[in-house]
């Protein structure tokens, strides 16, 4: 695209790509100078302009001017940066329904159940945590919410790929940094706030300040899809120029459900909406999944869809990776992979399986803590498993630069009754766990979810994955010797 069509009274020459990254500057780039909570931009200009960029985008003096670079400076890099990477790629995001899906836990799991039940009416893409996807195409996660460029670049391909819409994971560090500003978003759904992200945020004020953005920038024929049930509700609906559709169970909301039924396999419940009740059935499991089948009905069907269109796809949702997976090889326990990671996430999974674990048999917890992250959590994870477990086993859990039995121990100082072990390899704990349980005992692997890395102090290390490892152990260590 000529520079010419990005700005005003611009040279007339060819800009190829754009970045911010000085590392994968190509000749020809347009260079954005953001400034980083480590480094700054402005530091490597000399740098990208070695590798041939042809443009450098600004906020601060620049030193030396460089014959044959053309420099504009702009008051905020990264509102630039929005703008023009939103129309680099020809506006994609107005060319697409977007879902914009935020909140603490359910995010994963709200766009996932909508790209997969939406996919049967029209083509949808995801991007978010598990993965970026559109029809035959799946490629490896960059962050949650990642940048404005990827962001743009990516649905432009999903346009030009023939997707119709795209459900979309917004984080909070992806609404604090300014990387959706120039997203245009047709619905906007709240799953929920609670305890997250405070070493990033500093308070939860802070944290829920992050979250209001997305609906603020929400435009006026758009929809604020909110969780009636949640305390941060009215205060969401008072941010919002949108119209305002709710979900629930314990309070009245436009898509309201009761007589819920939790099972093994699968849920049943009552939808109620304009006066009509139908009856839901879903492979879904475990309470908070169903605030989040809710959320998606309703963005669905505020988007067109009728329910009773919807509710046949909802028997055989897609299994979410690492989201409360079930791990079934034939054995006679239960095996849960989840990426819960946070306190109320760790609360709903106990909660869960306290209900399909009889009173008689035992719950089993791995898990651990990442490291260079919130440490206020810990010893609340302890208590929260203090009170469901009979035997916890403590592990590695993206260990950065921090040693994980200090994590663990720290972890411990909130267990108080429980018998627990610390091992510091995941796949030994994982194996330990699996070949201590007994029938109807319920295993829960905690924290990583789908993940296939750990984060080291070295950077990224492969990692097989919970349910990978989860499924090997169960064959190796406990089908094999039955057959024996």
């Amino acid at each position: 695209m000529k520079l010419s069509q990005l700005f005003e009274n611009a040279p007339n020459i060819e800009i190829f790509d754009l970045c911010f990254d000085s590392r994968k500057a190509k000749e020809n780039d347009m260079y954005f100078c953001m400034e980083g909570m480590v480094h700054d931009g402005h530091d490597f200009v000399e740098d990208v302009i070695q590798k041939g960029v042809k443009c450098i985008i600004h906020s601060k003096d620049i030193k030396y001017m460089h014959k044959g670079v053309v420099y504009i400076q702009v008051e905020n890099v990264n509102r630039t940066l929005n703008v023009v990477a939103s129309k680099f790629y020809g506006y994609p995001s107005q060319q697409l329904k977007v879902f914009g899906v935020t909140g603490t836990n359910g995010k994963s799991t709200v766009t996932n159940i909508i790209q997969n039940v939406y996919s049967k009416f029209f083509p949808c893409g995801y991007i978010g945590t598990i993965a970026i996807r559109y029809g035959d195409v799946k490629l490896a996660p960059n962050l949650t919410t990642p940048d404005p460029i990827l962001l743009h670049k990516t649905m432009r391909e999903m346009v030009d790929y023939g997707m119709k819409a795209v459900a979309l994971e917004v984080s909070s560090h992806g609404l604090e940094l300014g990387r959706v500003q120039s997203i245009d978003f047709d619905i906007a759904v709240f799953t929920n706030l609670t305890y997250d992200h405070l070493d990033f945020h500093g308070t939860i004020e802070k944290y829920f300040e992050a979250k209001k953005k997305l609906f603020q920038l929400l435009k006026k024929d758009g929809i604020a899809v909110l969780n009636v049930d949640d305390p941060y509700y009215d205060q969401l609906k008072q941010v919002t120029n949108a119209r305002v559709v709710t979900y629930g169970i314990q309070n009245d909301a436009d898509y309201y459900a009761n007589h819920v039924n939790i099972g093994v396999h699968g849920s049943t419940f009552e939808l109620h909406h304009l006066g009509k009740v139908y009856e839901v059935s879903t492979n879904l499991v475990a309470l908070y999944n169903i605030y989040n089948l809710l959320a998606a009905i309703a963005t669905m069907c505020e988007s067109g869809i009728a329910i009773e269109d919807i509710l046949p796809h909802l028997q055989s949702i897609d299994q979410i990776e690492g989201r409360m997976e079930r791990i079934d090889e034939g054995q006679t326990f239960n095996v849960i992979v989840d990426f819960a990671h946070t306190p109320d996430g760790m609360e709903k999974v106990f909660e869960y399986a306290k209900n399909i674990t009889p009173e008689s048999k035992s719950i089993i917890a791995v898990f651990g803590s990442a490291g260079k992250r919130d440490t206020r959590k810990r010893k609340i994870f302890g208590e929260i498993a203090d009170r469901y477990c009979s035997s916890i086993i403590l592990t590695e859990d993206d260990p950065r630069d921090e040693d994980p039995k200090e994590i663990a121990n720290e972890i411990k100082t909130g267990i108080l009754h429980t018998n627990n072990i610390f091992i510091a390899d995941r796949y030994a704990a994982i194996r330990q766990a699996i070949e201590s349980a007994n029938a109807q005992d319920t295993v829960l692997i905690l924290g990583k979810g789908d993940e296939v890395f750990m984060y080291r102090e070295f950077g990224r290390e492969h990692w097989l994955g919970d349910h990978i490892v989860a499924r090997r152990c169960i064959k190796k260590y406990c089908l094999e010797e039955s057959v024996e």
